[in-house]
């Protein structure tokens, strides 16, 4: 097998000692522990194969400070508490104010 890949210009590298990987998204990270990694180059082309167990964490939503000076006004509330609400909620202004001012 490494002879044929050798004729066809391949080169296959184990990455040894690979403590974790993290693929980064706007959504959230991909987190891999412990993983195996192949990088493999053909014709100056060089691709990473990624095996392991993944988790994904999702990203804290970008609030904007407008959204937080609206939440914390409408509910009588500080900037921080608004904010820290607003991320719960994940953005939403209504569902924010509702759960700020709710007895």
């Amino acid at each position: 097998m490494k002879a044929m890949m050798k004729k066809l210009g391949m080169q296959v590298e184990q990455i040894e000692d690979v403590e974790s990987i993290v693929i980064k998204t706007p959504y959230g990270n991909y987190i891999f522990g412990n993983a195996d990694v192949q990088a493999m180059t053909m014709q100056g082309v060089t691709t990473y194969q990624i095996n392991g167990q993944c988790r994904f964490e999702e990203a804290a939503p970008k609030i904007p400070e407008e959204d937080v000076t609206l939440v914390a006004s409408q509910a009588n509330v500080p900037l921080d508490q608004a904010k820290e609400v607003l991320i719960a909620c994940k953005g939403d202004i209504a569902e924010a104010i509702m759960k700020l001012t709710a007895p």
